[in-house]
């Protein structure tokens, strides 16, 4: 028997369909996520910054700037906008007044928390999956972030 097999993909190729894959699927699940901005008066910039900052160590502005990939002037924006509803506090620098840090409120760390839980809800489509099948895609999932 003379079979033609296709030859194998490019290991390029085959992270370009498992990153089109994921991220189609964010892009199709977003509006569950954007019913949560909406429940709770955030933008995804709020969500992205609540999601960086902590109640006891603080940030710099040009720091969380870097982290966003934006400018201190976005940064300060979205960091005005926080504030304004009681989730961010600009705080001096212990030693050195000149430099301001940024951390959560409590108010802030309960939003947070209320938005991660929501966001970490598995959608129907990760449900439908096996177990095996879950355990595999976390497994997976989980080298991403080392």
């Amino acid at each position: 028997m003379n079979h033609r097999t296709e030859p194998p993909a490019s290991k390029r190729a085959l992270a370009t369909t498992a990153w089109s894959r994921l991220f189609d699927f964010f892009i199709g699940t977003r509006w569950k996520r954007d019913r949560v901005l909406v429940r709770l008066g955030l933008t995804p910039n709020d969500a992205k910054a609540l999601h960086t900052l902590d109640m006891t160590v603080g940030k710099r502005m040009r720091e969380l700037a870097q982290i966003w990939g934006t400018d201190a002037s976005n940064a300060t924006w979205v960091i005005d906008r926080l504030e304004s509803k009681g989730l961010a506090a600009r705080v001096p620098l212990e030693g050195d007044r000149r430099v301001t840090l940024v951390c959560l409120t409590k108010r802030g760390a309960k939003v947070r928390a209320q938005l991660l839980k929501a966001f970490y809800e598995p959608p129907a489509e990760l449900l439908a999956l096996t177990g095996a099948e879950l355990q595999s895609l976390g497994e997976l999932l989980g080298k991403l972030s080392q």
